[in-house]
């Protein structure tokens, strides 16, 4: 039965929940105890919530014997990357800074997941602060990839992408700044979407750029993560970049997913020099299944996209530097040096030196920079015209097609530890997704099978304009129906058995 409930998509586990083949807290124990057997060998889980996920999972379990009708993913358990707040359970972005920290309130997203009757199995394992590529700048270790153990699973969002393909979770939530989502999702296998910029609440989640954050959900098919856009969005008055319009259809797109006569545009300056021949060549059969199923596929040209990596490492870290002063050893988390004879100012240094990281530090230095008296025109402001020209870019681009596409991510998961040293080298993992942030699109990515060249996923990026969402899943959909027609099922059912066999 463990088996069967761990390799089970969401949307069937919520469905037999609700018809009462299964109670919700049988599900949760399956997966808590798969967390239990796992959770050593991929660390993708930093706090395991086993008490409160049963609880959720009788209340639900409550509400259904009584006869009250509640959600398609009620009773379904879901992972939470540790940077939303959830009232009494650790939340630390990773980070020494935050060690031990309670929230004292939930974030609004968690909040609304508790509402739909989820079950929160407890916080995934991130980059610190969602900064980086590979979820090893982490305080408390890197995630390993369920694909390979010796390989990352992606970042910043790396934990939540790993609990997924490791079957400790049917569906997981992130955050994407610059492709925290949509990376960890391609190099893992999985299924990952950031929605339009406001579309999801920002209130309670630890902020890194507050103008490029984004949370998103993260599956292993389309319809599930579908499913959780649906519970996650909508308006926020908490949240002042909230967006005021109803969410789009993106759960009847994904149960359709039909791209007849859908406009793809293949962007010129994401591919080429740079990419890995694998991933060009899974990308390029993802586009011929594609126009095989009725797609018109088109080239399209945005030149600005290749502007896009140094803009947004001069806009991201002016904001990160803004939004990490916070951190100051005075209000809350970690505090060193506090000895009574020491002054304030002494303490928040030495503070910030103990509690922060290599690449938090970094990041704070250079946009600190950008800001400063003399620089903030040259840098911040020339980098802020860059993203005028990129959202400029993408409205030429979308006259011409429905949908953009790329490859995800440029190359399959690399070596744990292979490009902590070559921070450029680590930061041309967001080559592909940087542009959407920049402009607050929405974009996904979608599984599109294993690279010839060392037989790790790939992923194909789709992007849509802004409150087209629903595009985004209809690709998705499509894309999913072609490959499990092709090979026989998902991408991640090819590493169920090593994952589950002994549940």
């Amino acid at each position: 039965m463990s088996h069967a409930i761990l390799t089970a998509t969401a949307s069937d586990l919520g469905r037999r929940i609700a018809a009462r083949e299964l109670t919700a807290v049988e599900v949760a124990r399956a997966f808590l105890d798969q967390i239990e057997r796992t959770n050593a060998e991929v660390n993708s889980f930093l706090h395991v919530d086993t008490e409160g996920a049963l609880a959720q999972a009788a209340a639900v379990d409550a509400r259904l014997d009584a006869g009250e009708a509640l959600g398609p993913l009620a009773g379904v358990p879901v992972a939470v990357k540790d940077l939303f707040c959830q009232e009494g359970v650790p939340t630390t972005a990773s980070s020494r800074i935050l060690e031990g920290w309670r929230p004292p309130y939930s974030s609004t997203i968690v909040q609304r997941l508790l509402d739909a009757g989820l079950v929160l199995l407890g916080k995934t394992n991130l980059d610190e602060f969602a900064m980086g590529s590979s979820t090893e700048t982490s305080a408390f270790g890197p995630t390993h990839n369920p694909w390979d153990l010796t390989r990352v699973p992606g970042g910043s969002g790396g934990g939540s992408a790993a609990a997924l393909a490791a079957f400790q979770a049917p569906l997981a939530i992130g955050t994407d700044t610059g492709g925290s989502i949509r990376q960890p999702a391609s190099v893992t296998g999985t299924v990952g979407v950031k929605p339009t910029y406001g579309a999801a609440s920002r209130y309670g989640v630890i902020a890194m750029a507050s103008s490029l954050d984004q949370p998103g959900p993260c599956a292993r098919t389309v319809l599930d993560a579908a499913l959780l856009h649906e519970v996650m969005c909508g308006h926020d008055p908490m949240d002042s970049t909230s967006i005021d319009a109803p969410v789009p259809p993106v759960v009847d797109a994904a149960r359709s997913g039909d791209i007849s006569g859908l406009r793809v545009g293949v962007v010129k300056e994401l591919g080429g020099e740079g990419y890995e021949p694998g991933v060009e060549q899974r990308f390029r059969e993802a586009l011929a299944l594609l126009e095989g199923a009725g797609a018109e596929i088109v080239e399209v040209s945005c030149p600005n996209f290749a502007y896009g990596l140094g803009a947004y490492y001069l806009i991201m870290p002016s904001e990160v530097s803004s939004n990490l002063a916070r951190y100051d050893g005075m209000r809350y988390g970690l505090r060193v040096g506090d000895d009574g004879v020491r002054g304030t100012e002494e303490v928040m240094a030495t503070t910030r030196a103990v509690g922060f990281g290599d690449e938090v530090k970094r990041r704070i230095i250079l946009g600190t920079y950008a800001l400063s008296s003399g620089y903030y025109d040259a840098f911040y402001g020339s980098a802020q015209k860059v993203r005028t020209l990129i959202s400029r870019d993408f409205d030429a681009a979308f006259e011409q097609a429905d949908v953009l596409v790329s490859p995800s991510t440029p190359f399959t998961a690399f070596g744990i530890g292979e490009k902590l040293s070559d921070p450029l080298a680590m930061y041309k993992s967001d080559l592909c997704t940087i542009p959407t942030n920049m402009a607050g699109n929405t974009a996904g990515s979608f599984p599109c099978g294993l690279s010839p060249d060392d037989g790790l996923p790939v992923g194909v990026q789709v992007m849509a304009p802004p409150l087209a969402d629903d595009r985004v899943y209809r690709f998705g959909a499509a894309l999913e129906r072609l490959y499990a027609e092709r090979d026989g099922g998902l991408l991640t059912d090819r590493i169920a058995e090593r994952w589950t066999q002994e549940a």
